[in-house]
């Protein structure tokens, strides 16, 4: 079957998340692969689109399916749901693309996220891609549909495209975002139907309130790019810089309305990177869905600073019931140093508790190894997080992603990199965090390991679960926290010389 082009979402999430992948772990549509694929689709081009998570296949299942698909182009999309996941699934990325070039070595093959986004030329000097594209992707790949690409002298009018000559890394014309105004027309929404939707599961915490039905299960943008500038975060580098569009909520609630009438979802997640911030769009989305009244469970990502209680009914009878709050630390001077607002213990609790009295539930996201932390600072934040007593806490180390400012510092100060992608993961045995000014990466992996048993499996945690979503619940996070990540690198924090350090 000739097409002019195969789209594939690679997968490796036994890798990624170890012993959490089979039960614990979400699976999730591929959003960019998705969005792309309807773009093209819309411009008259025939597709193919491959989601080898969502299918749970392997590389050689993967090499053996597409065998009998014969495309102009093949783009290996990188992207995740988060920051983080673009460079950790470069892991599966990379190890597809040299299979694929194995086994079909003629056909021409572009790779395209955040993560080659960041890393263009290395990528092109590191894999065996044809191509690269340096931008949101939509316009490389028709403008690489649009000229022999036999015929390299054509290369240097495709926007963004990075490719080879004489062996070395080159880049042509720049590329450009589309425009706000021309979101719903250049990507009008997802193709839905190209994609497995009976097997996307929600997180197991966004369904603490319905544990055992976590599927069906859809995620979306509503919205691209962030405004801000915290210098932990890689989400910009498509985008080339900080930027914040958005789809129009008339055109966004058509999405909704599929996924509710044709797909039956109940289990929603709004990938945005910063959802709660323009009110003339998300606030205006929300009345559309409380009108709809579909019975949605939406989860998204707010700020303590954009959060302000007039908002949260509309929200609640929308169906969000989580917001996901970037708290990161429990020091106000480790917060100033990645630029993380200007807000403090006091302003986290009481929008922390305005949220749950706005029956809302609240994700705290904390963050243990930036760059001025040492233990003290760490159990700071770990102190915060048990005084608020979230419904769900999330515990990462801090990660030098490619694309942050915290990849630039690394590189200038020469602290110690992940000798390879999957070292990017969260929660992968080989997990490299970033050293601090104070204390070692293993060090910083160790205590993050013991916060998150800490939290987990502390009396007021475990009593709030009970009480608010019942038995099966509290059996299911007592369940969670057997599965302890084996790690290549951890330092347990009870090892250590459990050094201080002072701040003004």
């Amino acid at each position: 079957m000739k097409v002019d082009c195969l789209i594939i979402n690679p997968s490796a999430l036994s890798q990624i998340y170890q012993g959490l992948s089979s039960e614990l772990a979400a699976i999730e549509p591929p959003i960019w692969a998705a969005l792309l694929a309807n773009h093209l689709r819309m411009k008259g081009k025939s597709i193919e689109l491959l989601d080898c998570e969502g299918l749970g296949i392997t590389v050689p299942e993967t090499i053996k399916k597409v065998a009998d698909i014969e495309p102009k182009l093949t783009v290996i999309v990188v992207y995740g749901q988060q920051p983080s996941a673009s460079t950790q699934n470069m892991y599966a990325a990379s190890i597809l693309c040299g299979a694929l070039k194995e086994a079909y070595p003629e056909r021409k093959i572009l790779l395209m996220g955040g993560h080659v986004s960041a890393l263009p030329e290395r990528t092109l000097l590191e894999e065996k891609a044809d191509f690269v594209c340096k931008g949101e992707g939509p316009d490389t790949v028709m403008g690489l549909l649009g000229i022999n690409m036999d015929d390299e002298s054509q290369y240097k009018n495709v926007p963004a495209l990075w490719w080879r000559e004489n062996g070395k890394p080159v880049s042509g014309a720049p590329g450009t975002l589309i425009a706000q105004d021309k979101l719903p027309i250049e990507l009008p929404g997802m193709a839905w139907d190209l994609l497995p939707m009976k097997n996307y599961r929600a997180h197991n915490w966004h369904a603490f309130d319905h544990i055992n039905a976590r599927q069906p299960y859809a995620s979306v943008y509503t919205s691209l790019g962030c405004p801000y500038k915290c210098t932990f975060c890689c989400i910009n580098a498509p985008f080339g810089g900080s930027s914040f569009r958005y789809w129009a909520p008339e055109f966004m609630i058509t999405e909704f309305d599929k996924l509710a009438t044709t797909y039956n979802v109940k289990n929603v997640k709004i990938a945005d990177e910063m959802f709660v911030l323009n009110k003339n769009h998300f606030l205006k989305l929300a009345q559309l869905l409380a009108e709809r009244n579909y019975g949605f469970n939406i989860w998204a990502y707010a700020r303590v600073d954009t959060v302000k209680p007039e908002y949260l009914d509309t929200l609640k009878k929308a169906g969000v019931n989580w917001l996901a709050l970037g708290i990161e630390s429990g020091s106000k001077y480790v917060r100033d140093g990645v630029r993380k607002g200007r807000f403090d213990g006091h302003d986290i609790a009481a929008i922390v508790r305005q949220i749950k009295d706005a029956g809302i539930h609240v994700i705290g996201n904390y963050i243990f190894g930036l760059p001025d932390d040492d233990f003290k600072t760490m159990n700071e934040t770990l102190d915060l997080a048990l005084e608020l007593n979230c419904e769900m806490g999330n515990f990462y180390s801090a990660m030098a992603y490619p694309g942050s400012q915290l990849y630039t510092m690394a590189l200038e100060k020469s602290w110690e990199l992940p000798k390879n992608w999957l070292g990017f993961s969260q929660h992968s045995y080989e997990t490299l965090p970033l050293r601090t000014e104070h204390i070692s990466a293993g060090e910083v992996l160790g205590f993050r390991d013991y916060a998150f048993h800490k939290y987990f499996e502390s009396p007021s945690y475990l009593k709030l679960v009970k009480d608010k979503f019942g038995k099966d619940t509290y059996d299911h996070v007592r369940d969670m926290v057997k599965h302890h990540l084996k790690r290549q690198f951890a330092v347990p924090y009870q090892q250590t010389n459990m050094k201080q350090g002072v701040h003004a």
